[in-house]
């Protein structure tokens, strides 16, 4: 998958990664990129194609898809997060960040892949998360959602590996974005993470770890879960 004349399409491209994620686009090459936004006034990344998408609204992705119909690249980056727990967190936040997360970008690849496969294969970038594999209290209901992403873009690889299209993940640790802005730790720069995921698109890869954190964090999973969660030994 080459970046250089290929046409994409990034949602949530209105601020954070997808902001960062449009523009690196263009700046490799992409003859067309549709930075997409469920308020298409807030995007202000020069040289694109703006369209109106809420990926919680199917009727705004069955539109885009029909507007969209060269696109080689999707990038499905839009996202949010509520910080509420599983058992004491407000249900309908908790339904949010499914229907965000899972129930919303499998809506995009649905509407999609058919694109992509007239288009020769293509490919889908899935941002997901050092979350999708470790929980923390107070946002228990976002690594939930997160990993059923996670688990969502290795089940869409297999089903779309027959008509060519490379499916892949990429996963961060907290990065420099408004998502994270209340956050006192050290953070990715965005342009840093972007930058991993293209050249790991470029390069074929079904996975992209963006730091080393991440890189750790997998690593980890090996391990007996009491490692990852010392907080709950001796209970």
């Amino acid at each position: 998958m080459k970046i250089a004349n290929s046409v994409a399409l990034v949602t949530g491209a209105n601020r954070g990664i997808g902001r960062h994620f449009a523009r690196q686009l263009l700046e490799r090459g992409a003859a067309k990129v549709y930075a997409t936004a469920r308020n298409p006034d807030l995007v202000d990344v020069p040289g694109v194609e703006v369209l109106r998408l809420d990926i919680t609204d199917p009727a705004t992705v069955a539109a885009a898809a029909t507007a969209a119909r060269d696109v080689t690249l999707l990038v499905n980056n839009a996202g949010l997060i509520t910080g509420e727990n599983l058992v004491t967190g407000d249900p309908a936040a908790i339904k949010l960040e499914m229907d965000t997360h899972f129930y919303g970008t499998l809506d995009v690849i649905r509407a999609f892949a058919p694109v992509l496969a007239t288009n020769g294969g293509g490919a889908i970038l899935n941002v997901l998360s050092s979350m999708s594999w470790v929980s923390y209290d107070r946002a228990t209901a976002y690594s939930a959602a997160k990993a059923a992403q996670w688990s969502l873009t290795n089940g869409i690889r297999v089903e779309l590996a027959g008509q060519g299209t490379l499916v892949a993940g990429l996963h961060l640790g907290p990065t420099d974005t408004d998502m994270t802005a209340g956050l006192d730790m050290p953070k990715n720069d965005p342009a840093d993470v972007v930058r991993a995921a293209l050249d790991g698109i470029e390069a074929g890869r079904i996975e992209v770890l963006a730091d080393e954190g991440v890189v750790a964090l997998k690593a980890a999973l090996s391990a007996d879960p009491s490692a990852l969660y010392p907080q709950v030994v001796g209970i």
